[in-house]
């Protein structure tokens, strides 16, 4: 007979969340006496969140295969679906869609009536939200959420939770869609519910966050899951699309060593599934952000090479390495073929950065008009300084410094209230600029110290190279060639700027060949970015 004591260790162990212990207790177990289809179940989930999805997957199929000896229909079907939604997981998509059709042929020959059959809605309700069809979605989540009652499931009833949340939010419905994630989300954490059945509703949460810009959300429920994995040492960090996500939490909130480890961590979990190309993507804009630009351009290649076209970091890659008509020309064209609201947006706000560095301020004042429309729609604090910030560095481009100063000191409040330190040091660097066009020396200087100290804290070698004092800037151009360089990198002509220093063309055409001299650039555009890195327009 198998060695009760041991199945039952085992058992406890599986109870406790103790992964490590059950796995070698079930093994122990299974050794002496084949284990039954229940145990392979949760032999099969302790092996899983250990991250080792080849070995579970076997269970899974071997506990199937018992339940079908066992003439039990409903088993054999709740197995078949289990790793339908592992292979899932994994990018095996036609395998998944087998398995998940198996599990419906399976209760439909038995002609039985139980839980599963709300589990097998998920999918098909998922594909309906997916596919531009949220009210169907969220019709047969409902259905799922009655059969989950009507059995007492917890697992199912979070997961239609989850399903609902994400469909209302598709419909306009934002504040009742995030009750119901947050619902799905204090059920998981209260241990109401399976380990996976949590990194599930984890990864919903994370990714509706992302897509209504609620930052603030996102940080919370990482917090809440980290406690939760730190209570299961044997726990793999959950699955790589939750790597992902919290790898951009980490980043916004300014913990750039964490973001990379998880970035990386993502990347390697994902090899071979289609999320991928959007970890690299990720991993390419930390060390871009970090000045690390030979590896945040192969970390771009290959996102690219995994399927996720790396924009628009690699705009702002091409931004940051001074090369601005190439920066321009590719966001125009990301800007021609993005057209869904919550990427789109992303790459205005990064439209309006790249544009004013090239002189194309009316470009830029549309991009930043299309971005507010946006953000007033969504009414997400995130998206409201991006956009604030965004409008205040195309006013004082155009010379309206009370209307820049205004929405600037906006968009840093708001920084400030979501503490994301690098969109701080930024708005204040353009604060900086702002109190320089008053004649206020004093509020210059506190912004730029105040930037200073944030990039410090970042560990930003290269942002911090970018701040420059005046009596540095001094000590290279004039103050007559510092404002016709600021002119000049606006995108104004030779004429144009004559016209505004009241001066004439072939002084200013003396004052352009000088800076070019001093700076040791050779064209408009590379004076135009020696002028941007250094927060100078």
């Amino acid at each position: 007979m198998t060695d009760e004591t041991t199945l039952a260790r085992a058992r406890k162990s599986f109870k406790q969340r103790a992964w490590a212990d059950a796995y070698r207790l079930f093994e122990a177990a299974d050794r002496e006496t084949p284990l039954e289809p229940e145990d392979l179940e949760r032999l099969a989930t302790a092996v899983y969140l250990m991250g080792r999805e080849d070995e579970s997957e076997a269970l899974w199929e071997r506990a199937h295969r018992t339940f079908l000896e066992r003439d039990d229909s409903e088993g054999a079907a709740r197995s078949a679906f289990a790793l339908a939604v592992e292979l899932q997981m994994r990018g095996a998509m036609a395998p998944a869609s087998g398995w998940f059709a198996r599990s419906q042929h399976i209760l439909d020959e038995a002609g039985i009536e139980c839980v599963v059959r709300g589990y097998l809605l998920i999918p098909s309700a998922i594909q309906r939200v997916v596919k531009g069809d949220p009210a169907a979605g969220d019709d047969l989540f409902n259905q799922a959420a009655d059969i989950a009652r009507r059995y007492g499931d917890r697992n199912l009833a979070c997961k239609a939770d989850q399903g609902r949340g994400r469909a209302l939010i598709r419909l306009g419905r934002v504040r009742e869609g995030v009750a119901l994630l947050d619902d799905a989300m204090v059920a998981a954490m209260a241990g109401d519910v399976s380990p996976m059945t949590v990194g599930d509703a984890y990864c919903t949460v994370l990714e509706a966050c992302q897509e209504i810009f609620d930052l603030r959300r996102a940080y919370e429920w990482t917090i809440s899951l980290a406690r939760w994995c730190a209570a299961q040492p044997d726990l793999v960090r959950y699955r790589g699309e939750c790597l992902l996500y919290r790898a951009e939490v980490m980043q916004l909130r300014g913990k750039w060593d964490e973001a990379v480890r998880d970035a990386q961590d993502a990347c390697e979990q994902l090899t071979s599934r289609p999320a991928a190309g959007a970890a690299f993507y990720r991993l390419g804009d930390i060390h871009r952000l970090r000045g690390e630009f030979d590896k945040a351009e192969a970390t771009y290649t290959h996102a690219n090479e995994r399927g996720r076209k790396p924009q628009p970091g690699l705009s702002l890659l091409r931004l940051a390495q001074g090369r601005i008509a190439e920066a321009a020309a590719s966001i125009r064209s990301v800007l021609l073929d993005t057209r869904a609201r919550a990427p789109r947006a992303r790459v205005l706000a990064a439209a309006v950065e790249i544009l004013l560095a090239a002189g194309e301020v009316d470009q830029a004042r549309a991009a930043a008009d299309e971005l507010l429309e946006i953000a007033r729609a969504l009414d997400a604090s995130l998206l409201s300084g991006t956009s604030a910030h965004a409008t205040g560095a195309v006013l004082l481009a155009q010379g309206d410094i009370a209307g820049a100063g205004t929405s600037l000191r906006e968009a840093w409040d708001i920084w400030r209230d979501l503490e994301m330190p690098y969109e701080e040091a930024q708005t204040g660097l353009l604060l900086a600029s702002v109190c320089e066009r008053r004649g206020d020396e004093d509020g210059r200087r506190l912004e730029v110290d105040a930037a200073r100290k944030l990039f410090k804290r970042l560990n930003a070698e290269a942002l911090l190279a970018r701040i420059s004092e005046p009596s540095g800037r001094a000590g290279v151009l004039s103050e007559r060639e510092l404002q016709v360089l600021h002119l000049l990198a606006v995108g104004k002509t030779n004429r144009a700027i004559a016209d505004e220093l009241f001066i004439s063309e072939r002084t200013v055409a003396r004052h352009v060949s000088n800076i070019f001299d001093k700076l040791g650039v050779s064209s408009r555009s590379a004076a135009t970015a020696w002028a941007y890195q250094r927060n100078l327009v």
